[in-house]
């Protein structure tokens, strides 16, 4: 079973909202302003993107916007890192192929 961590010792986890968003068409639930990824990844998406030249599958990774495992289209958007997105309602996403087109 897929989800969050709900009790902590020492750390708190303040949630937003609950909303829906769509993954590749899919109706997903997460909280507003959790970045996308933690999101997915509570879902059971473990696969955000494939490596350009291996299409080696790629993951939730380094969480603070300093490597490439998580460039995702958003609404339309290529190459957003999703560790670092706020989520909202409505938001549609998608596993971009290669490098993103504008």
């Amino acid at each position: 079973m897929y989800g969050y961590i709900d009790k902590h010792p020492i750390l708190e986890f303040p949630r937003g909202n609950k909303v829906k968003f769509f993954f590749e068409g899919k109706e997903l639930e997460g909280y507003e302003g959790q970045p996308i990824a933690a999101a997915l990844h509570a879902a059971g998406i473990k696969v955000l993107s494939r490596s350009i030249k291996y299409d080696r599958p790629r993951g939730f990774f380094c969480a603070v916007g300093k490597c490439s495992s998580c460039l995702m289209e958003v609404d339309g958007k290529p190459n957003v890192m999703v560790c670092m997105e706020p989520l909202k309602s409505g938001m549609q996403i998608r596993r971009q192929k290669g490098r993103g087109r504008l």
